[in-house]
């Protein structure tokens, strides 16, 4: 294999055993614990999982807001664990953006749409000729050229959502990390900000990393990672040719690199296992028995697999 051809298949993103500890007064409060991940160059994916379960410190690991404590994050060939302050700086004003679900945190109120999204490229340096060119081409792509000389209070939420997205687009950056994009507003409005991040993504080979409660998201991505005390626990992935509302989705256990998994507490809970567990492999299976489980049952209902479907 040649070194161009291992260049272009070797992921973009690389967490691998990533540990993050948060101390609080006298306590040690443990964020990721052991987290593995990897995401391909221009992928659209979310990352779920219920609060507390590491998500959001993820998200700020890999945009160089926060280091781990211990493990490795790579990103677009940049080691975010060893890389200097100042390595950081650059990486977080030219190759990431972010999108959050406040809109305080992506406009400045007091600047019409148009001047919000020239303000990243007045910190770069950029000349007033190409930033008036950039966030028109920017607020075009959003759909709101109508829009653009408003300011905060006249714009509503999902318009202020679709003025972060062309803000995080400012300084062309390789990657786009959004918290919660949707988490205030309607479902008619949420649908149209997924669109926009799907198209950016296609047509700008954009790799966006979508953080989210929601478990339905499954169907506006490639790819849903579920995160679970730390580390990854499941992840579903869209089929291939799959094009309509109701199309199928195949969800897998993921098994990290020291052999352990998370199964689904639902699948615990119909096996009745708690605390230890017998594992086998019968038939080329792998299965998950409770400990006090007659050894004679073979059932289906008590089988533990690492792979399932759903839609």
């Amino acid at each position: 294999m040649s070194d161009h051809t291992a260049n272009v298949a070797a992921p973009y993103i690389v967490c691998d055993n990533l540990v993050k500890i948060f101390k609080v007064a006298d306590l040690e409060v443990v964020a990721l614990q052991g987290l593995d991940l990897t995401i391909r160059k221009g992928e659209l994916m979310a990352i779920i999982g219920n609060s507390g379960s590491g998500k959001s410190t993820l998200l700020n690991i890999l945009g160089g807001l926060d280091r781990p404590s211990a493990g490795g994050c790579v990103v677009g060939g940049i080691d975010l664990v060893k890389a200097r302050e100042s390595e950081l700086v650059f990486y977080k004003r030219y190759k990431v953006g972010f999108v959050w679900q406040q809109a305080g945190r992506n406009l400045i109120p007091y600047l019409t749409a148009f001047e919000n999204v020239q303000a990243p490229m007045l910190f770069a340096n950029v000349s007033a000729r190409n930033r008036k060119d950039y966030a028109e081409e920017l607020l075009e792509a959003v759909g709101l050229t109508d829009r653009m000389h408003h300011h905060l209070g006249e714009l509503s939420g999902g318009q202020q959502q679709r003025v972060a997205i062309a803000i995080s687009l400012a300084n062309q950056p390789e990657l786009i990390l959004a918290d919660e994009p949707t988490g205030e507003v309607d479902n008619e409005t949420a649908s149209h900000i997924y669109e926009i991040l799907r198209t950016l993504s296609d047509e700008r080979d954009l790799t966006v990393v979508i953080v989210s409660h929601d478990r339905n998201i499954a169907r506006r991505v490639d790819r849903v990672v579920a995160i679970r005390d730390g580390r990854t626990s499941t992840e579903t992935v869209r089929r291939v040719g799959a094009e309509d509302e109701e199309q199928t989705h195949e969800e897998f256990i993921i098994v990290d690199p020291a052999g352990r998994l998370q199964i689904p507490r639902e699948y615990l809970q119909q096996l009745g296992i708690e605390g230890r567990a017998v594992v086998d492999v019968e038939d080329g299976k792998v299965t998950v028995k409770s400990v006090d489980q007659d050894s004679e049952s073979d059932s289906p209902a008590h089988r533990g697999l690492f792979g399932r479907k759903s839609g």
